[in-house]
């Protein structure tokens, strides 16, 4: 055997984790056959729902996106870390469900979730009109059993002084009628940790499973199992305490373990997705956001489910099955395909040819201007998630702005409110001149010392670099590339920054993660349109 086989038959043999890095929180893990899928929280981003694909546990590709439409969700107006929390992907009778929660609200007590259940024979679909299920709590997910289906969801209670996380309630589903039927149940109230939610229920040796998140999303998260012999419970919580956590160490890589799923591989093996983040010091700021993570998990006849020392290890030894590497995505995006690339995500609207343009003109990305960064309803934002401390992502643009109210450029990206941005427009003397704003909780910063004219000059190259917790930005001319000298905060698009703290209230968190980003804006709406010949994103 060569060297680079046995290395690669080494690999093959463990999980190195995160294995989805950067904004993927919440995992839904669904075996189908050989093939593994992963579902995960999108928020106010299309595709609402990723989706990523293996056969070995190890090796991850991504697929489209399952919501990739308004006919099966409508984020206009979504509110910041708002929209798709927490999907849920199932197979049963040669069908694909995926139950996913739009939340509309996350603070004073108050959530406002509606949730949706779609069904399709492939993963690739066609998706089925969205059935409109209960708003009493999000996390919903589906279990079948014995002929029958059964959603389940955390429960939410708004009223002041009471237990916002009510518990886990159940309520059957019919698959026939396509609705719910009979009275909810409360399956569960949960731990003294609280907030119990994100629930799974397994069957298994001749017992129910059920697998909830508890403790928040943030260091204090966890993963809780309990078990009944009857579907209704009452339900034992595991006495030894929580299956996975990273509570009280914060020496560990992988911080805030919880919100699992568990998948069986056909040699009997278990494991749990969970979400995980990376913070860049210990309990600091996590730029990569909540991600997704896998750990195996012994379980003998009889006995709990365990997971070494309850704790995230970064690198698990994979199940026997055979390697499946898949290609390497290419660095560069030239932009020949008639459709966005799969690495691509949209801000509350979907890629629609009203705004992006593939076709107009050949090996370009034409995006048409939109709202300002607060704008709810039709901002312009192509972007990939941040997948490492240290990346960057290059464009080339041409622009030719009118005024001050067009801009295009590149952006360092988490929310509404957080953003740094390399922009192309037209002062007022006329000149088009390359600027830089930065926002931060949305007290906006110019950098009026660093303006560049570029009034000469049809195509411009841009570059935004994350480099630990700094953020740097680079142009070029024509005359090779130039480094603006300014270092920005990148601590500043973190879920941790992004969080709302109003005293005697549950900390509001984002709920996203950064992303690198094409961004145009059209503040006066009079039909500006930025081309982008290619981007090239590299993780260093």
């Amino acid at each position: 055997m060569s060297t680079d086989t046995a290395a690669a038959a080494t690999a093959a043999r463990s999980i190195r984790n995160p294995v989805l890095a950067g904004f993927h929180p919440d995992p839904s893990i669904l075996r189908v056959g050989d093939d593994y899928y992963l579902a995960t929280s999108t928020f106010e981003w299309y595709p609402g729902v990723r989706v990523h694909h293996s056969r070995d546990l190890v090796h991850w590709r991504a697929l489209d996106g399952i919501i990739t439409d308004r006919r099966l969700l409508d984020l206009r107006g979504c509110g910041d870390s708002n929209g798709v929390w927490a999907p849920d992907l199932t197979y049963h009778d040669g069908e694909f469900h995926l139950v996913y929660s739009d939340v509309a609200s996350f603070a004073s007590g108050y959530w406002d979730p509606q949730n949706y259940l779609v069904t399709a024979p492939d993963i690739a679909g066609p998706w089925s009109d969205p059935v409109q299920l209960h708003g009493r709590g999000f996390d919903a997910a589906l279990f079948h059993d014995d002929g029958t289906t059964w959603l389940l969801s955390m429960s939410a209670d708004w009223r002041p002084g009471r237990d916002r996380f009510g518990g886990i309630e159940i309520q059957q589903y019919d698959r026939v009628a396509r609705a719910l039927v009979g009275r909810p149940r409360l399956l569960f109230t949960g731990t003294p940790v609280g907030m119990t939610e994100g629930p799974h229920l397994y069957r298994h040796d001749g017992w129910y499973w059920l697998i909830t998140a508890e403790g928040g999303t943030s260091w204090e998260h966890q993963v809780t199992v309990a078990r009944s012999r009857e579907l209704f419970g009452p339900y034992e919580v595991d006495p030894d305490g929580p299956l996975l956590t990273s509570v009280g160490r914060p020496d560990l890589r992988l911080q805030k373990a919880g919100h699992g799923s568990l998948v069986r591989t056909p040699d009997g093996a278990w494991y749990l997705a969970h979400l995980a983040s990376r913070p860049y010091s210990p309990l600091g700021s996590c730029v990569l956001g909540r991600e997704t993570a896998i750990q195996r998990v012994d379980w003998p006849s009889g006995g709990w489910p365990r997971i070494p020392g309850g704790v995230p290890a970064e690198e698990v030894t994979a199940p026997d099955l055979p390697a499946h590497p898949w290609p390497a995505e290419p660095a560069t995006d030239h932009f020949d395909a008639p459709e966005l690339g799969r690495c691509w995500s949209t801000l509350r609207r979907p890629p629609s040819a009203d705004w992006l343009d593939l076709r107009s003109r050949p090996s370009h990305l034409r995006i048409h201007g939109g709202q300002s960064p607060v704008g709810r309803q039709s901002p312009s934002l192509v972007a990939r998630r941040v997948g490492a401390t240290r990346c960057s992502l290059e464009t080339v643009v041409e622009f030719d702005p009118v005024d001050h109210r067009q801009l295009a450029g590149i952006t360092a990206y988490y929310n509404t409110l957080n953003w740094h941005h390399l922009y192309l427009s037209r002062a007022d003397d006329k000149r088009v001149a390359l600027e830089l704003l930065s926002s931060d909780n949305g007290r906006r910063t110019p950098y009026p010392a660093l303006t560049v004219d570029a009034s000469d000059v049809a195509r411009v190259g841009l570059r935004a670099t994350f480099d630990g917790p700094v953020v740097r930005f680079d142009y070029d001319l024509g005359a090779g590339w130039r480094q603006l000298p300014v270092d920005l905060d990148a601590t500043i698009l973190s879920d941790e920054h992004a969080a709302l703290i109003i005293d005697g209230e549950p900390a509001a968190w984002g709920f996203t993660g950064a992303f690198l980003g094409l961004w145009v804006q059209d503040l006066g709406r009079d039909g500006a349109h930025a081309d982008f010949d290619l981007a090239t994103y590299r993780e260093h």
